[in-house]
């Protein structure tokens, strides 16, 4: 298992934009969590000379919310990498309320890698692919 299939964890904070007229924290926060966690991943992890050449665009998130989260909330937003077909890269996400690790949201989500000089989509080198998925995917459509 590479670094970057371990489970990588970033701390968050709910903060009072993040609630609702619900009084918890509102689902389009969930997502941006996800898509943090997920770049603060790819910084810390990817070799510097592939961070250069590529970026990433979500293609597809899927999410299951559990609980609420709640203003005053410490967050604990943990991600690790999945299959992949030739342009699309799953990336799984757990947020987490980070007083007792109880599972408030899980997230699938499909990244597609995109060539930073061209703006397109593009096919990853072999070292990225080792370092970013778990193996095979279905292909998105």
């Amino acid at each position: 298992m590479s670094d970057s299939q371990v489970p990588f964890e970033l701390l968050l904070e709910v903060l009072p934009t993040d609630i609702d007229q619900l009084n918890h924290v509102n689902n389009v926060v969930y997502l941006r969590w996800v898509q943090e966690v997920a770049i603060a991943h790819w910084t810390a992890t990817a070799p510097p000379e592939a961070q250069a050449v590529l970026f990433w665009v979500v293609v597809r998130h899927e999410i299951d919310y559990k609980r609420p989260a709640l203003l005053g909330d410490g967050i604990i937003a943990r991600t690790w990498v999945g299959p992949a077909s030739q342009r699309a890269f799953e990336r799984n996400t757990e947020i987490l309320r980070a007083s007792d690790r109880i599972v408030l949201a899980r997230a699938r989500t499909l990244w597609c890698p995109m060539d930073r000089h061209t703006g397109r989509p593009t096919i990853v080198s072999e070292e990225v692919r080792a370092a970013f998925s778990t193996g095979p995917g279905a292909e998105v459509t």
